[in-house]
This record gives structure tokens, C-alpha cells and sequence, in this order.
């Protein structure tokens, strides 16, 4: 059978982060590339962070889905340039603010976390932006923990990397 790159895209969508399993890969924007080279479909993939114990999860999921699809498959791991939350999609976006995780919000890295009082996050259950921060790492190294000081719900904050 015969796939086109669309068709690869696709079927990628199924692939879930698995610390964010309301997220898909692509969503993610970890997938790169996608080539179809001598009946073989190339996949890059880049981690959020250099080190992220979820790639070894997300590259099997990738394989095995290849291979349920019958499709003979290479990933390559591909470090630069380095992911930024610029690449999630605005779905995947919406989908973390529905799953209680705060979608990163600033263009770029947030410097004032290091030199200043950090900015207010919305929280994704109020919309409040009357939050504190109360740890630089939340449920894994690409999120903060953050407190509503309204609805007083804690939750994650996807932070921004560029």
C-alpha cells in the first residue's frame, strides 16, 4: 500500500506525548520532517529539551505505529535547531488549557522568572491572572507549578522555550 507524506501526518496525529497524553505529537511540534525516501518514511523528531526521558516513548510509538500501518520507518532524533514552544500547534494549545495545563503565553523565554518578578500566567481554570508562582518545576522539567490566588486551584504551566 501506498502512503503520501499527508497520509504519514495524519497518522502521526495519533501518537500521544506521553506526559501530556492530551497531546499528540504533532501537536507537540517534535516531529519535524516527514519523507518518503526508496518506500521508506523518514520521520525527524526533536526533543523539548535535550535529555527528555519522554522521546524514548514517543519514537516507539512512532515505530509501532509504522509497523500496525505496515510502513517500514526511520526516525532520526534531530537536536538543532532546538524546539520552541513556537512550534505546538494552537490546537495543541487549546487542548492543554482544557486539560487544566496552562499554555505557554509569551513569545520567547520569560526572563523575568530569573531577574524579576515573574509575569501573571492565566490560569486555565478561571482565567484568572492573579497566580503565584511556587516552583520553577512542576510535573516535569518543561512546566512551572503555579497557584490561582482566586479559584486557589493549582496547575502547570507549559513554560516558553525558544
Amino acid at each position: 500500500m501506498s502512503y503520501t507524506q499527508e497520509d504519514i501526518w495524519q497518522m502521526l496525529e495519533q501518537v500521544s506525548d506521553p506526559e501530556v497524553p492530551v497531546l499528540s505529537v504533532v501537536d507537540l511540534g517534535v516531529v519535524r520532517k516527514v519523507e518518503i525516501i526508496d518506500n521508506i518514511v523518514e520521520i525527524d523528531i526533536t526533543p523539548t529539551y535535550t535529555g527528555c526521558p519522554a522521546m524514548g516513548a514517543i519514537e516507539m510509538g512512532i515505530k509501532f505505529l509504522m509497523i500496525e500501518k505496515g510502513i517500514k520507518c526511520k526516525i532520526n532524533l534531530v537536536l538543532s535547531p532546538a524546539w520552541t514552544t513556537d512550534w505546538m500547534s494552537e490546537c495543541g494549545k487549546k487542548k492543554l488549557k482544557a486539560y487544566g495545563i496552562a499554555p505557554p503565553q509569551y513569545d520567547g523565554f520569560d526572563d523575568s522568572v530569573l531577574f524579576s518578578t515573574p509575569k501573571g500566567i492565566i490560569c486555565p481554570h478561571c482565567n484568572s491572572t492573579n497566580t503565584l508562582l511556587i516552583s520553577q518545576f512542576g510535573s516535569t522539567a518543561c512546566k512551572s507549578l503555579y497557584k490561582c490566588l482566586d479559584c486557589l486551584e493549582p496547575f502547570d504551566y507549559f513554560k516558553c522555550h525558544k
